[in-house]
């Protein structure tokens, strides 16, 4: 199983991963929002899938896609201390901002 990162790192896969989160999407819908041939669609949906990141129902003759969440946990994870970092920025913005307003700057 790949790991969620090397999966995320090509920029198809998370357009992939995007489109899936707004709903469960058919192959062929699929290909036609990414503009990609459906064999290659097809490949990345693979890679996806094998990483568990989305998972495939049929649907009569379809096949539908949707995104799973749970293994993203591992991506969450890194990303927590980058989150604390721009919060602790932003809150300091908007302490900057607020003094310029109690000197009449802002």
């Amino acid at each position: 199983m790949s790991s969620a990162f090397a999966v995320l790192a090509e920029p198809t896969r998370r357009r992939i991963l995007d489109l899936l989160l707004e709903r469960p999407r058919p192959v062929g819908e699929l290909v036609e929002r990414l503009g990609l041939t459906q064999p290659g669609t097809s490949k990345h949906l693979r890679v996806l899938r094998d990483a568990g990141l989305v998972r495939a129902r049929q649907d009569a003759q379809r096949r539908v896609y949707e995104v799973r969440l749970e293994p993203l946990a591992e991506v969450d994870a890194w990303l927590t201390p980058y989150r604390r970092a721009w919060a602790g920025r932003l809150d300091a913005l908007e302490r900057h901002l607020d003094a310029g307003d109690r000197r009449g700057n802002g």
